[in-house]
Formats: C-alpha cells, structure tokens, sequence
C-alpha cells in the first residue's frame, strides 16, 4: 500500500497574527511554525496503515524551503519519503493548490492507493483542497473521517453525525480527509529525528495555476476588550456575589 500524506506549513496555533502594512501577508518574523493538528493525525495514520498493510508512505507539502522543517517532522515520526512544492512562499489557493497535489500525483512513477489530508488547514481552514484533488484525479472523496481501516482493496471510514455514527466503503484509490481525535500521533524519537536529518526530499517547482479567486488584502479581526470587577475580598465580597448571582438568574 502506498499513501500520499498532504501537510501544511502553518502559524503555530495560539500565536498573534499580525498583518503586514500592504495588507497583503503575515508578519512571521517572531512567529514559529508548525502542521495543523488534523494533520499530525494524517501522518500518524498512514504510519498505522503502512505498519499494518505494508508499503511507504509519502509526505508532500506546498510551499518554501523553511517548510522542509515541517516534513522532516514527519520523516521523524517515520513516514519514507517526502517531497517539496517549492514556491516563493506566497499563500496559493485552494484551486492552485489542488492542481498542484494532483499534478505531484500523476507525476509519480508509483501509484498511489490513497491520499491523506487534514479536514481542514488551522489557517485558513478552507475544507477544500481535499475535494479538489479528487475532483481532478476523478477519485472517490470522504471527508471529516473518524475511523479509517483498509480490507483489500476497499476503505472503510467513519465519520461522526448527530446521534452516531455515518459509515462509508469505497474502493481505492481514493481520497480523505481525517479530523483530529482519529488517533494519537506518536513524539518523534531521537534516532528518528537523525535519520530524517540524512533523508532526501524530492524537490520540484509547481506551476501555479489560476486560483479562481483575488485576494484583495488581509484584515485582522479587532481585540475583543475584557473587563474585570472586583467585588471584595473574603466575606465582605459575599453579598455582592449574591447580587451578581440574582442578577445572571442564577439564583
């Protein structure tokens, strides 16, 4: 079995983001890096599958160079191979990125038996990219998968909905995109690491291709302001607790 893990390079999640003056990028100069977290469950997954099943598993991101950190990662945690979209570091769309994958796809001299991304990117969280590279590959697509086994030559996924459980079967190749709590990635150990200091990344410069879509500029949203009462110390605060407590209909 060989799988095609897609992974992002993203803001760590929590950090500040904080809009260059041309509202066109992010400032990341004081910012660290990171892969979504429905993404490390993607890797530790077709770990499971390939120690399962057999085969390789291949990680692939779009993006600049500082993103070999991001698939390095990855090697360490013990997928095979990895490969780099190299750009210039500008945010591409989902269509341009799709394009990408799937062209990344059809280039392989191996096939691949599935493709693996997050539900959704912690940045922009567009939930597109994953269905369009279906849609280009002309493959099957389940999203917001829970559950993920293989039985010959066919997948078996959950996905959760309202008072249980949706389940799916569909015949490889196909695509998915997993959300986080399908599994617990495992740490990287230390051999992994140095062995993944020493792996070749296959590189290559995508064409990109229309996005469909112009970005304009980027706003940050406005801090939201929080205020602090303070209702006393000890017993003498009781009685104005009680007041608050009457007034939120508490009590």
């Amino acid at each position: 079995m060989d799988i095609l893990v897609c992974v992002k390079r993203v803001p760590n999640t929590g950090a500040k983001i904080t809009v260059t003056e041309d509202g066109q990028d992010i400032e990341i100069g004081n910012l660290g890096f990171t892969i979504s977290p429905h993404e490390e469950c993607v890797v530790e997954e077709a770990i499971q599958l390939v120690e399962k099943h057999g085969g390789s598993a291949t990680v692939l991101t779009l993006g600049p160079d500082a993103a070999t950190e991001q698939l390095r990662g990855a090697l360490a945690m013990g997928i095979d191979h990895a490969i780099l979209l190299e750009t210039g570091g500008e945010e591409w769309g989902a269509m341009a990125t799709a394009h990408a994958i799937a062209a990344a796809v059809e280039a392989q001299d191996s096939s691949f038996d599935m493709v693996l991304l997050g539900n959704e990117a912690a940045d922009t969280g567009g939930y597109q990219v994953g269905i369009r590279v279906a849609h280009l590959l002309d493959w099957p697509c389940l999203t917001g998968i829970k559950s993920l086994r293989v039985e010959g030559e066919t997948a078996v996924a959950q996905r959760e909905a309202s008072g249980g459980w949706e389940n799916y079967e569909v015949a490889l190749p196909a695509v998915f995109t997993l959300k986080e709590g399908i599994n617990l990635p495992r740490y990287p150990s230390l051999p992994g690491k140095l062995r993944a200091k020493k792996k070749p990344i296959d590189r290559s410069e995508p064409q990109k291709s229309s996005d469909g879509l112009q970005k304009l500029r980027l706003k940050a949203p406005e801090e939201q302001e929080s205020n602090v009462v303070i209702l006393g110390e000890g017993a003498d605060a009781a009685p104005q607790v009680a007041v608050l407590l009457r007034e939120m209909g508490v009590i």
